[in-house]
């Protein structure tokens, strides 16, 4: 897409601080973070939104689940079950206009480290 944001990061004609990088995704540090630790996976792919998602799509999308908790882990903020009971973080894809979606370029956003938060991300 020619005006997408995501679509230029992913053609290199945009910089982004990148986290991971391989044939289908992108992960990079949220611009406007809203914890200590908040990046995005972005699907190299141009799908506008999850509602968009096909069941082409499955294993893209089971790639950014797997993604989520290896690269928080490596930025601090990794959960182990049978560990201490601290860390932790969220996932978030937002959904249109009232789901409070800016770009559309599917996103998962991974927001984790110590709370509070200074904004609401219920």
């Amino acid at each position: 897409m020619d005006n997408c944001i995501f679509c230029k990061i992913a053609a290199k004609q945009i910089p982004a601080k990148l986290i991971h990088e391989d044939d289908d995704l992108l992960a990079f540090h949220d611009i406007n973070p809203a914890a200590p630790v908040h990046f995005l996976i972005v699907p190299k792919k141009h799908i506008a939104t999850l509602a968009d998602c096909t069941t082409e799509d499955q294993a893209l999308l089971g790639k950014m689940s797997l993604l989520a908790p290896k690269l928080a882990a490596q930025l601090g903020c990794g959960y182990n079950v049978e560990g201490d009971g601290k860390g932790g973080f969220k996932t978030l894809f937002n959904i249109g206009p009232d789901g409070g979606q800016e770009v559309y370029h599917l996103h998962m956003h991974v927001i984790g480290g110590p709370r509070p938060w200074g904004r609401s991300l219920a």
